[in-house]
């Protein structure tokens, strides 16, 4: 058998999902043949990172004709041709495969080339989240999905777009590459000041960042009371022009002005491996954010959650705004003050929400996760066999 993990993205964000599960596949399976493609340098040598030095497999570097990357570059501000052109510009490498493990759905672009209809695709998928874009018909085009608790499989399964013999329940695998107690104690300030992360998420129809996020910045430049961390997801500062098919939205971000990132009391973070590893969201006391799923991260051990509506959602009856329960839901800068301050004591009223969806989101086991995804995988190829031509 013969098995590639795929990375194909301009960001790292999505490798701590499934790197740790290669080396425990190459133990408990030896049969199988393990290859790790991905787009950039960047992408093999944070995968190496977490597989360690001795793992035993082939790292190779995808690329495309020198031809298209000027096309390339004039339109993957807007859209994701790289990441397809990756795919179709290597047919024949994934031909050779048996099946791909992939965490996103650009990934299926390989059902439509020729030549690929044996390659079965397999998605560990990254996040945990709420938002109905993670819950769409597409995910029932790969063969088996690796969710990491039952809250994603029942959805799934109620909706009808996947099968019961598509989906496994195995943990999350990002937290087996976490020292999540050595984490919590990491301080990045010099005072004992309560420490905020701001989470904003580059969704144009739902981030707070396009009309709320420079009003945010600029009550915590002004604060007194409080350490601020801006560790927005990966993506909102790797493009100038953000659009979702969801809605047709199309936004431009915002410039950051260089006075926050002078400040002794911010940390301004847009996009190193620390934004999206867990560093800062363990480290913070309060997680502030709109529609990000690095909540589910945070509230790995609860604490205070505050939510930006920039955008008049009504959400309180919305499964798609399930999280937005964990804390108090503010619209302005008066608000979200009011909540920092109230924070401690209303904390109490919402943790037995946060744990209750914490063990609904997670299904967490003495096995470790990584683990458990190496033996969903392991069992269904060898039920399966090769098909390869």
């Amino acid at each position: 058998m013969k098995v590639a993990f795929l990375y194909n993205h301009e960001a790292g964000h999505q490798v701590r999902h499934s790197a740790v599960v290669i080396p425990q596949l190459i133990a408990r399976y030896p049969e199988i043949e393990v290859t790790v493609l991905a787009t950039s340098d960047a992408l093999l040598e944070t995968v190496r990172g977490i597989c360690g030095p001795d793992v035993r497999c082939r790292f190779l570097k995808l690329d495309i004709p020198a031809w298209h990357k000027p096309l390339a570059r004039l339109l993957d501000p807007v859209l994701p041709f790289s990441r397809l052109d990756h795919l179709y510009s290597n047919r024949t490498l994934f031909s050779r495969f048996d099946a791909v493990i992939v965490t996103e759905g650009t990934s299926l672009f390989l059902r439509k080339l020729p030549g690929l209809e044996h390659l079965k695709i397999l998605r560990i998928d990254h996040g945990a989240g709420d938002r109905s874009i993670g819950f769409t018909p597409s995910f029932g085009g790969n063969d088996l999905v690796l969710f990491a608790g039952p809250k994603l499989r029942d959805r799934f399964l109620r909706l009808g777009y996947l099968r019961p013999n598509q989906i496994a329940v195995v943990g999350y695998p990002k937290f087996d590459t976490v020292d999540i107690p050595a984490a919590r104690q990491r301080k990045f300030f010099a005072d004992d000041k309560p420490v905020v992360v701001y989470n904003p998420h580059p969704e144009p129809r739902l981030s707070s960042w396009y009309d709320m996020g420079l009003d945010v910045l600029e009550f915590f430049y002004h604060s007194k009371d409080y350490n601020l961390i801006f560790a927005p997801h990966v993506m909102l500062f790797k493009r100038k022009v953000h659009m979702t098919v969801e809605g047709m939205t199309v936004r431009v971000r915002k410039p950051l002005p260089e006075k926050y990132a002078k400040c002794p009391h911010m940390l301004i973070d847009t996009g190193s491996p620390a934004s999206f590893d867990m560093t800062y969201t363990l480290a913070a006391d309060i997680y502030l954010g709109d529609v990000s799923s690095q909540v589910y991260e945070f509230l790995v051990e609860p604490r205070p959650c505050i939510f930006l509506n920039a955008h008049g959602a009504r959400w309180q009856d919305d499964i798609n705004y399930a999280f937005w329960h964990f804390g108090p839901v503010v619209s302005d800068i008066p608000s979200l003050e009011r909540a920092l301050r109230d924070a401690p004591q209303d904390h109490a009223r919402y943790r037995p929400l946060q744990e209750k969806a914490i063990a609904d989101t997670f299904d967490l086991q003495p096995t470790p996760s990584s683990v458990r995804a190496a033996d969903a995988i392991g069992k269904f190829l060898t039920a399966t066999g090769s098909s390869r031509p």
